[in-house]
């Protein structure tokens, strides 16, 4: 299944532009928003809709797919290429911060750049599906709802700043953690665990990479933080980034007003943020 937030409420994505209202197709049993309709995912997994009525949308109506996650999980340094380009050595453990929510956009969004050096990071994220507890890599992807295209936008210098650093700060302003524009759930892909993703500054393409070249895989980072903490349907799990960020490049290179930046995901499609100058941003989807 696609899964579309489209205003707020959850379709079924059934062609390009075009899709099903899950509420309304269901006779109320399902939503009507996001957080309602996780609640109750092993029971809409099962569920067949019955031919409902197709209407329409843009990429700006299209919110995030979780966009009220009681907890939002993000990994460092999960990739080998960007281990390498930071010069720093492969972790033996996941390293975990979080994004605060209120940083959340939807597909198409426009970002204020706040004051210093921001930076590009394409992700795959995870939305949890069922209440994971110490739950078995061998097992953990009956725990996932879908995936998703993220961006984890990054202030270097505030995320830097400090001791110890402000990860999750230099990653929370408005609009830096745009996710969409579809969640898609794993029977969807040939291997969920092998996906192509990347991203395209103006046009540039600036990442490129395969999933299979995580430290730490999808089903390994479940079980990893499912034995520390509890998991809950909605929750989100920024998986890490692959090389190619500005902050590495010689020289560095950063977003500036004006620029558009274009992320992907094999499968699930991608998403576009545009960046403004402080005071004259236009809003964002979430």
């Amino acid at each position: 299944m696609r899964i579309g937030n489209v205003r707020g409420r959850p379709w079924l994505i059934t062609g390009e532009g075009e899709g099903i209202d899950i509420y309304e197709a269901s006779g109320h049993r399902f939503g009507p928003d996001l957080p309602a309709l996780y609640e109750r995912w092993d029971e809409f997994a099962d569920w067949e809709p019955a031919a409902g009525r197709r209407a329409g949308f843009t990429p700006a109506d299209l919110g995030a797919p979780s966009p009220n996650p009681r907890q939002v999980f993000a990994i460092g340094l999960n990739y080998y290429g960007h281990v390498r380009e930071a010069g720093l050595e492969v972790p033996t453990e996941p390293s975990v911060f979080t994004k605060y929510v209120s940083s959340f956009a939807g597909a198409e969004s426009s970002v204020e750049l706040p004051p210093g050096t921001v930076d590009w990071e394409v992700e795959i994220a995870v939305v949890i599906g069922r209440t994971a507890r110490e739950v078995a890599a061998g097992d953990a992807w009956r725990y996932v709802a879908g995936l998703t295209v993220a961006q984890d936008l990054s202030e270097r210098g505030l995320q830097l700043a400090g001791a110890p650093p402000q990860y999750s700060l230099g990653k929370s302003f408005p609009g830096f953690g745009p996710t969409g524009p579809f969640l898609v759930t794993p029977d969807e892909f040939a291997d969920p665990a092998d996906l192509e993703l990347g991203c395209v500054l103006n046009g540039e393409p600036v990442q490129k990479a395969r999933s299979t070249e995580m430290v730490f895989p999808i089903d390994v980072l479940i079980e990893k933080v499912s034995q520390v903490t509890t998991l809950f349907p909605g929750d989100v799990v920024f998986t890490g980034t692959p090389a190619g960020v500005g902050a590495v490049r010689t020289p560095p290179r950063f977003l500036a007003a004006g620029d558009e930046l274009v992320s992907y995901v094999e499968g699930i499609g991608s998403i576009r943020q545009t960046f403004t100058a402080a005071g004259r941003a236009e809003g964002s989807a979430s």
